[in-house]
């Protein structure tokens, strides 16, 4: 069962990190290792000439709100888009320390490194209220009927935030967009590869669209 304490933080903290500013706040979302910190990185190359963020194979790697202001994209037809990225450590419902001890780091680390990502989820979520719109990155070759996607995309959609659905991975044998497709048929869902940029024209095209 999802963890109750993290439902009730999703549906009640108010929190306004950008009340001073006018101008687009673009979230990245998802559970861990989906690869939003991979596509912050694309997003920062492509359009800024530098990276955002770490990146790690082992998860929780991005513990704190990772801010890029004034990103501007431009599409084919000479349109404009500017608007803070908000890369945002991965959504848990519970982190053990142990899961960083199986990849390798010493018990002492794990333990600060999993407080840190369990405060980061709380920061994640406080900063939801304030997204003008979100990208939820997913692994398209895991199940998407997971219990932290659903508590998500539950929250988003009682939000009424637009919603833009990343099916990161393509590049891989096992990923299935179309599983993805069927969980949340109430968004639209575009296939990329982060890592590799495939399609990625397509995912800033669908991004004039949601804001």
């Amino acid at each position: 069962m999802v963890n109750g304490f993290f439902k009730k933080l999703l549906k009640k903290i108010s929190f306004n990190p950008f009340a001073k500013q006018s101008h687009i706040k673009l979230g990245l979302y998802g559970p861990p290792n989906g690869g939003k910190s991979t596509l912050a990185n694309k997003i920062c190359q492509d359009w800024l000439g530098e990276e955002m963020s770490a990146v790690s194979h082992i998860a929780h790697e991005t513990r704190e709100i990772n801010i890029k202001e004034q990103v501007n994209i431009k599409n084919s037809k000479g349109k404009e888009l500017t608007f803070s990225l908000v890369d945002t450590p991965g959504i848990a419902t519970r982190i053990d320390y142990e899961e960083f001890i199986r990849k390798g780091i010493n018990k002492i680390e794990a333990k600060k490194r999993a407080k840190e990502a369990t405060k980061g989820v709380i920061e994640s979520i406080k900063w939801l209220d304030n997204m003008d719109s979100v990208v939820v990155v997913l692994d398209a070759t895991k199940d998407p009927y997971s219990q932290v996607n659903i508590t998500i995309m539950g929250n988003l959609q009682a939000r009424n935030i637009p919603v833009l659905i990343a099916a990161n991975k393509v590049d891989l044998k096992k990923a299935n967009i179309d599983a993805i497709k069927a969980a949340f048929p109430q968004y639209e869902v575009v296939g990329i590869s982060a890592k590799y940029g495939k399609h990625i024209e397509d995912f800033y095209e669908q991004l004039f669209k949601l804001n």
